[in-house]
């Protein structure tokens, strides 16, 4: 490596933290959150519900397996989880700057210069996270010397607007029509629905799909405030009242929540790891999940026709609701993982399920 750029990260309590530049040398400002997985940064890096955040990652050592080729399968990226890097910077313990991995393509630090994105090394990960566990997710600012920036807070903004598609687009030919409601959709999810058998037919946040020809809705993950996404809310009501099968990821068990009259808060750090617990409520079956939110459904506030579906087993919040008579479900968490683990796949399938029985009925 050649010599890299000493740089700062700054946090909105003036907490300092230097260390070095591997990545994009630009100072950048947004939201510092912490995640826990031991593999999979390209598909984390790639994940729109990152978007506005400078993330932090718990492992300690990051870019040994380079980046992987941008393959398009079926008009989508093969090993991203979107087009681009969404984070806003990144912060690591030790960054390696040899790779190798069958698939690699490029470094970690050349894919951030290319994607104009910031990455700090040699800083104390333990610390930092330390600091965001007692505090909370905080402002911060990755600070180069000659370039000072201001604090910038990425929730004031509807970041769906940001995340999601301009206009509609198809994927597919398959026997299932569903609408996917991009609020910044991991490809995983376009992914497995496909290989269900299904048509994709994915529409921006705000798309009024009321006179679209579909069997069922998908509201999908994304980033920033449930509160902000009104015109989403709205959409998903009207399909309510078809009662057509809808099924939500992470941001999407927020927006359906907030359809069915429910709220939702912030929480205190989130939930961004492979392995946290959830409990499906009436049993004794618990799946490790993953997960990337920071966002919650209050479940005291849904209604009698409603009930928890999953609820995390570290802190008791909701990781899911249902419907009691209705082909409406969501959960908090990534079924279709990418990367963690693939124990609640299984759940596309029961939507799947809900769309053959409803046009049975029909």
């Amino acid at each position: 490596m050649t010599q890299a750029k000493k740089v700062s990260l700054v946090l909105e309590d003036g907490t300092r933290f230097e260390g070095k530049s591997f990545g994009y040398d630009h100072s950048i400002a947004g939201e510092v959150v912490f995640y826990t997985a031991m593999t999979g940064y390209p598909e984390s890096l790639t994940d729109p519900s990152y978007t506005g955040q400078i993330l932090v990652s718990t492992y300690p050592m990051i870019g040994n397996y380079g980046v992987p080729t941008d393959l398009l399968d079926e008009g989508i990226h093969a090993h991203y989880e979107s087009h681009k890097v969404h984070i806003s910077g990144l912060i690591i313990s030790d960054y390696s700057s040899e790779y190798s991995h069958w698939n690699a393509q490029k470094s970690l630090g050349d894919w951030l210069k290319e994607s104009k994105v910031p990455g700090l090394y040699d800083i104390d990960t333990r610390a930092l996270t330390k600091v965001l566990r007692v505090k909370g997710s905080m402002l911060g600012k990755i600070e180069f010397e000659d370039e000072p920036i201001d604090f910038y807070d990425p929730n004031k903004e509807n970041l769906v607007a940001i995340a999601s598609i301009q206009k509609k687009e198809t994927y597919g030919n398959g026997e299932h029509k569903v609408v996917l409601i991009d609020c910044g959709v991991k490809n995983n999810i376009i992914r497995c629905l496909l290989e269900r058998n299904a048509t994709v037919i994915r529409v921006p946040w705000d798309y009024d799909f009321s006179g679209e020809e579909y069997d069922g809705v998908f509201i999908s993950n994304g980033p920033g405030d449930p509160a902000r996404c009104e015109k989403t809310v709205e959409n998903i009501k009207k399909v309510m009242k078809t009662e057509k099968p809808i099924m939500g990821i992470c941001l999407g068990n927020q927006l359906l929540a907030r359809a069915a009259g429910a709220d939702t808060f912030k929480l205190k750090f989130g939930h961004r790891s492979h392995n946290q617990p959830v409990l499906l409520t009436g049993t004794d079956r618990c799946f490790i999940t993953s997960q990337n939110h920071g966002y919650a459904v209050s479940p005291e506030s849904l209604s009698d026709d409603w009930e928890t579906l999953f609820i995390n087993v570290n802190d008791n919040t909701n990781e899911g609701i249902r419907h009691k008579s209705k082909p409406f479900f969501s959960t908090q968490f990534h079924p279709e993982a990418s990367s963690g683990p693939v124990d609640t796949e299984y759940l596309f399938d029961e939507f799947i399920q809900n769309i053959i029985e409803f046009k049975q009925k029909a």
